[in-house]
């Protein structure tokens, strides 16, 4: 297999494509049709194929360790054979694929199973909505039915949220380029600050309390504050167990609906299914997307308080919330993943192994340090351009790895929860390399401990040869 040698997009390079023609990427139909907006092609210029597990594959004959998972929406990995293998015998089978929100019997199975492996082992009550097809689409509807409930417009969210790109889920979200995009005011909202904000200056939640409690403080009771346990776009902050208690407290204290957007660090990424288990905490609302297909194909769910499912039928809906082939896949996942927790716990294992693997190379640079939670986690770097360009040297090595926060100042690792031992230690060595050739050797250096060496430096494949 022939070395990584990728090219920024935009750079003129040839590659011969499934016709046997020669295309000029600079020309390439990708250039001339498609929308500005891209971005991830941009750091990732490759053209993939195929893909299986943790590896893409692109059509230059280049493999590459996926350390991104679709943003979160493969837990499984791609193409997982059990998953794969429901999907293939439902569309043979000549199964519903559309049906809104009519019966179908995929459906009924997709929530016979989310209640006995999902809901019933955690002791769990929750209405099931099918919003729409995406988190934002779950976060709108959260929105919209805490205004409804309550009767109140405000909403209070998070320093450095994120909750999505429609117009409700962006006046909750912090960051500044996605709210300019809105192009008009994001209004009934406002931000409060998300765990040790201050770096433990100031006492949590002292203001809030404070002016929920004063009359003649002139702020009105929100309907709802929305949370992210872990801050997947936001820089990969982690909430405490403690903080997110008093968070809800606070809220059924204040009669405040909390909504937990679960979105990007549900599904099992933290270690257990829901982000919030940890914390002992029942949110009146949770925001599910991403993995909950466990497939990559489109779904979402809004997990509601059954007194608090007031909605008209049809008050909220969408052509696209039906999909049967979600619901063929999620079913599929939640029983091979979520029967008992011998899942869970592998997946707890493997975020040690990467939270340790990540720490060795934060403890070489100083002022580096490792955010996050289980498998959503990642190193801030002194420097808040170095996450950047090692993201950057890590794709040149054969590893797709983003950054995450304001600045994109976080290299954030979001692997599979299917991970190998091996892949994992192969994708935090080539971090290690990304990160010497940027900043220099590492202070702290224990080749043995760490694993990284030459082979870290060789680019994934090479070794094929």
């Amino acid at each position: 297999m022939r070395p990584n040698t990728a090219v920024p997009i935009g750079t003129s390079s040839t590659s011969t494509v499934s016709n046997g023609t020669v295309s000029n990427s600079a020309s390439s139909v990708f250039d001339e049709l498609e929308s500005q907006v891209r971005s991830y092609c941009r750091t990732w210029p490759a053209t993939f194929t195929t893909a299986a597990g943790s590896t893409l594959h692109a059509e230059d004959g280049r493999s590459y360790l996926d350390f991104f998972a679709g943003a979160g929406a493969l837990n499984y990995g791609h193409n997982h054979p059990v998953l794969l293998e429901a999907l293939i015998d439902y569309l043979r089978s000549g199964g519903v694929v559309h049906s809104l929100d009519m019966h179908t019997a995929s459906k009924r199975e997709f929530l016979t199973t989310f209640r006995d492996r999902i809901l019933a082992p955690r002791d769990l009550d929750y209405k099931v909505m099918f919003p729409g097809p995406t988190g934002t689409n779950s976060v709108e509807s959260a929105l919209k039915l805490a205004r409804k409930v309550t009767g109140r417009q405000h909403i209070l969210s998070f320093t450095n949220a994120f909750h999505g790109m429609t117009l409700g889920a962006l006046a909750v979200t912090g960051n500044s380029m996605k709210r300019n995009g809105a192009g008009l005011p994001l209004t009934n909202s406002s931000k409060i600050p998300y765990d040790d904000y201050f770096s433990g200056a100031t006492e949590d939640f002292l203001w809030l309390e404070r002016v929920l409690s004063d009359s003649g403080s002139g702020v009105d009771k929100p309907a709802a504050i929305i949370v992210e346990s872990v801050q997947g776009e936001g820089g990969l902050s982690a909430a405490r167990p403690e903080w997110l208690r008093a968070l809800s407290e606070l809220c059924r204290a204040h009669e405040i609906l909390l909504i937990l957007d679960d979105v990007q660090a549900g599904c099992g990424r933290t270690g257990e299914f829901f982000s919030f288990e940890e914390a002992g905490i029942t949110p009146d609302i949770v925001c599910l997307s991403k993995s909950i297909s466990g497939f990559g194909l489109s779904m979402a769910l809004t997990l509601i308080r059954p007194d608090l499912d007031q909605w008209e039928p049809g008050e909220h809906n969408g052509t696209f919330r039906g999909q049967n082939t979600s619901f063929v896949t999620g079913t599929a996942a939640l029983n091979e993943f979520w029967s008992d927790d011998t899942f869970a716990g592998s997946v707890r294992e493997r975020g040690a192994e990467l939270h340790d693997g990540l720490t060795r190379i934060a403890d070489g640079y100083e002022g580096a340090v490792v955010k996050g939670r289980g498998f959503l986690t990642g190193i801030k770097f002194a420097d808040d351009s170095a996450a950047s360009k090692i993201a950057a040297a890590s794709y040149e090595r054969g590893l797709l790895v983003e950054t995450s926060g304001p600045e994109d100042e976080v290299l954030k690792t979001m692997p599979a929860l299917t991970i190998t031992s091996d892949e994992l230690r192969s994708g935090v060595d080539i971090i290690a390399a990304a990160a010497a050739e940027v900043l220099g050797a590492p202070v702290i250096s224990d080749t043995a401990q760490s694993g990284t060496g030459q082979d870290g430096n060789r680019p994934r494949g090479e070794e094929d040869k």
